[in-house]
């Protein structure tokens, strides 16, 4: 069966397509941007790639057409294949319906840290010889492949959770899948979230803030997503919800028919008690009962919560939480979040995957813990459609409190102000105009033993690593 995906360079049309391949599928598609690294990492897998969105990509008509979230009408491939009677499917409903039906699926759904947490649950399920299939939003680095299959092997039987499905033996449970459950809708014909088509077995619900300004009109509606997903975990399975978020608990008052079991710092079934101000030791607790220390690479509040939230669920798997807490030192995190890139002359340089204030703040708070009194420089592209709509404007300024010195990429094109945030930073915030004048820019400011993080949601013409090979040059 030959398959042509829309948009298959995407994050995770380029997971599915990796799948569908590993499946048998014949698999091509075609993308307004075909460049390294995805498209390398498909055509490795022997995938076709095609430049652009015309017709002619779906001459002769393949067997099924898998439409990305990002294509609209207009586009003239989608309009050849309405046009012409193809048929067509989106992403989410073709995976639910050919690779999460036969698995134990474990979904990570909320507004911040789905990326990390799917990547370390997938990691600790590996870690417990369980070898879970996954698909992530970006490329873990245990794994270097942002998606794969798993296979059955070992896997422990769970506690309190459906042991297997269809017809195999109740010795053989169905393998896990750890997926990262995004509430962007699925398709320009179908504007239910993405989660929807996955139907876990456990899912997390890390948080829920305001964001996809673009489709969702206030938190309302998007909690009403969340709710939906809440709807399709069975009785049988497991919510792990994060305990300190007031919008989440509204969320299950609408009703609410799987057990749940909380996480929190503060509070929670699951607890955290710090034993470093930046996030990298911490005490684990469940129901008050000590489990042991975490000592690991990542920093911040909010990863120290991905990390009850990881553990919650693979206990909810069936495997032992104390017997995970050795394995989070090995945990190495998605490309791009708070990534080191480079080291010169004492300018540290980060790469940061930043589109909402909330994520700014707490990601800034774990770098201000780790650098003490030393500069943090942010080179900030607002990339999102929810951050260029002003949807975040007042939020903005506060959540780079811990930044002695902030640039924003302001394209003249885009619809956004940012003048009224550099005032807010009162001497602190600048802009500019291109990704060259803002290189330049940072490189007349910085100074050895600064911080200099570069946060956005999409690729920012590559200035991070351009901004150290500046820094290389000068170091002469």
């Amino acid at each position: 069966m030959r398959l042509h995906i829309l948009g298959i360079c995407g994050t995770f049309m380029g997971g599915v397509a990796a799948l569908a391949r590993e499946l048998g599928f014949e698999v091509e598609g075609s993308d307004a941007n075909v460049y390294p690294p995805m498209s390398d990492q498909l055509r490795a897998l022997g995938i076709e790639l095609k430049s652009g969105y015309a017709a002619e990509h779906l001459q002769p008509a393949p067997d099924l057409v898998l439409v990305g979230n990002a294509m609209t009408r207009g586009n003239p491939a989608i309009e050849y294949m309405l046009d012409a009677r193809l048929a067509y499917v989106s992403g989410p409903q073709w995976l639910g319906e050919n690779v999460l039906r036969d698995r134990r699926v474990l979904a990570v759904a909320g507004t911040h840290g789905k990326t990390t947490t799917t990547s370390l649950l997938a990691h600790l399920l590996d870690a417990a010889g369980c070898d879970p299939g996954f698909l992530v939003g970006g490329v873990p680095g245990n794994f270097g492949v942002s998606a794969r299959l798993g296979k059955r092997g070992q896997v422990p039987i769970p506690r309190g959770l459906p042991e297997t499905t269809g017809s195999k033996s109740k010795n053989e449970p169905d393998p896990f899948f750890v997926i990262e459950a995004d509430e962007y809708d699925t398709a320009f014909f179908d504007k239910r979230s993405k989660f929807v088509h996955y139907r876990p077995t456990i899912a997390i619900l890390n948080n829920l803030e305001y964001d996809h300004a673009d489709i969702f009109p206030d938190v309302a509606a998007i909690q009403r997503q969340f709710h939906h997903l809440v709807r399709t975990v069975p009785g049988n399975g497991r919510l792990v919800v994060n305990a300190e978020d007031t919008r989440l608990a509204e969320v299950l008052a609408m009703g609410c028919w799987t057990p749940v079991e909380t996480f929190g710092i503060g509070a929670g079934d699951w607890r955290a008690r710090l034993l470093a101000d930046d996030g990298s030791a911490f005490e684990v607790l469940h129901r008050g009962e000590r489990l042991g220390e975490v000592h690991w690479n990542l920093l911040g509040r909010h990863n120290v919560m991905n990390a009850l939230a990881a553990l919650a669920a693979a206990n909810a798997a069936g495997v032992d939480a104390a017997s995970l807490l050795p394995h989070f030192a090995g945990f190495a995190n998605v490309k791009r979040r708070m990534e080191q890139i480079g080291d010169i002359r004492g300018v540290r340089v980060y790469d940061d995957f930043a589109h909402h204030p909330t994520a700014i703040a707490t990601t800034l708070a774990g770098l201000r813990a780790r650098a003490g009194d030393a500069r943090i420089l942010v080179a900030l592209e607002p990339r999102s459609n929810s951050m260029r709509m002003g949807a975040h404007a007042a939020e903005l300024a506060p959540s780079l409190r811990d930044a002695d010195g902030v640039v924003f990429l302001h394209r003249p094109e885009w619809p956004w102000n940012a003048q009224p945030v550099i005032d807010a930073l009162a001497g602190r915030g600048s802009a500019a105009s291109s990704v060259d004048a803002l290189i330049e820019m940072l490189a007349r400011q910085v100074r050895a033993g600064d911080h200099v993080l570069f946060m956005s949601n999409g690729g920012f013409e590559g200035a991070p690593r351009r901004f150290v090979e500046v820094l290389r040059g000068r170091a002469g």
